[in-house]
């Protein structure tokens, strides 16, 4: 127990201000730069959508209808692989949590590993998955955002940091933790030395765990943790780190029905080789020695789980943390109860593949746009869209669809 209660207070600090600088992301640059850059299938797309993916919060289910928006807007297939590649590897929360538990050199190999696979399975794609690519062409004109006051762009930040954020994240973080709690207590200290001097087992069955199960970035971070606790290498933690917010079975078969076998093919061969290459480089570059130099020279790593004693700061940022994710999971429950009593006579449908405030936000602004429809709410912890207008169900799935999710009555 005190070891879960140390990594809280080690990673809180350094997660309020991840959420900030993502809220900052989020509210100041708009989706118009993103769309307009990611056009034509050359390796310059592929390079420009990594590095704008590499800092943007969004896990694996979120980068899904961020990504079909962007290949609906004009982007190249290889740029949309390589967003998808990259995106939900690491974020800018993600990144400072990984510094402030891990240290220096994960805070710098996470992304680093996350733009080189992309650039990998970005060139990929466009190498041998030019299909379609024509059609593009005709659809890359990109609306301007309209501008907001710096005032409602303050409200922004906050609201997406320290609500919608934590909305996203919040139930893996407190999974990530929970796992990592019975990881540290009934995984026995000598299970991994089983595989000790064989590093590819070791990622192998670290691959054959995260690539079909859902981890996001920043609850991904503890796992890694309790398990090198455990004895698992520096290089299978990584891969637990790269490939499991990469990819889950939901995005693997989006990708595959809205941009086909070959692309998906690609997306996950791309990831396993990155992944790999980069764990085994970081177990034979003798991680340990590199972090007891940098620590030498001031990297600021003190090891991933060396217990200090945790300050009132840590203490007063995780007491925060609790309220905010009290916050989030309750407030929203309150508000549906509220809206369902409101709109009895509406119509419901399900939606399929939602898993996050994102995925949300892009199921309702679909079904918003559809011609017909007077107003549309989707809840996200039932996956109920309540929809009134007089839309017929086929342009609403169809809408939905075009996401990235499926609507069923």
């Amino acid at each position: 127990m005190n070891d879960i209660l140390h990594i809280i207070n080690q990673m809180s600090p350094y997660l309020l201000l991840g959420f900030l600088l993502a809220g900052v992301v989020h509210a100041f640059i708009p989706s118009s730069f993103y769309k307009r850059h990611f056009s034509s299938p050359t390796f310059g797309s592929v390079v420009k959508s990594a590095l704008f993916g590499i800092p943007l919060p969004l896990c694996s289910c979120g980068v899904i209808p961020t990504a079909m928006s962007l290949r609906k807007e004009g982007a190249s297939k290889g740029a949309t692989t390589s967003f998808l590649i990259a995106t939900p590897q690491t974020g800018v929360d993600s990144i400072i949590a990984t510094y402030g538990l891990l240290g220096l050199p994960f805070a710098v190999v996470r992304p680093l590993a996350a733009l080189c696979t992309a650039l990998l399975g970005g060139s990929l794609s466009n190498l041998f998955d030019k299909s379609a690519e024509s059609e593009t062409s005709s659809r890359n004109q990109v609306s301007a955002d309209a501008p907001s006051p710096i005032g409602m762009k303050i409200v922004t930040v906050l609201k997406y940091a320290f609500y919608e954020m934590i909305q996203n994240i919040g139930k893996w973080l407190v999974v990530g933790l929970l796992i990592a709690g019975l990881i540290t207590i009934f995984v026995p200290d000598e299970w991994f030395t089983l595989l000790k001097g064989n590093t590819l087992a070791s990622m192998a069955l670290v691959l054959a765990i995260s690539v079909p199960m859902y981890l996001c970035a920043t609850g991904s971070i503890p796992i890694a943790v309790a398990l090198m606790m455990k004895g698992l290498t520096p290089g299978a933690a990584l891969v637990l780190l790269m490939a499991g917010p990469a990819c889950n079975m939901a995005s693997i078969l989006v990708v595959k029905s809205v941009m086909g076998t070959k692309s998906v093919c690609i997306y996950l061969v791309s990831l396993i080789i990155g992944a790999v290459a980069f764990g085994c480089l970081i177990d034979y570059l003798q991680y340990h020695q590199i972090v007891d130099f940098l620590a030498q020279i001031g990297g600021g790593y003190s090891g991933p789980c060396c217990h200090h004693h945790d300050s009132w700061f840590s203490w007063t940022c995780s007491g925060a943390l609790l309220l905010l994710l009290a916050n989030a999971f309750i407030l929203p429950k309150i508000k549906n109860k509220q809206h369902n009593t409101s709109t009895m006579n509406s119509s419901k449908y399900h939606i399929e593949g939602i898993d996050c405030t994102h995925c949300r936000a892009a199921a309702e602004k679909a079904l918003q746009n559809v011609e017909g429809v007077t107003s549309a709410h989707v809840e996200l912890e039932t996956k109920e869209a309540i929809v009134e207008g007089s839309a017929s169900e086929e342009s609403l799935r169809k809408a939905i669809e075009e996401v990235g999710f499926k609507l069923v009555r």
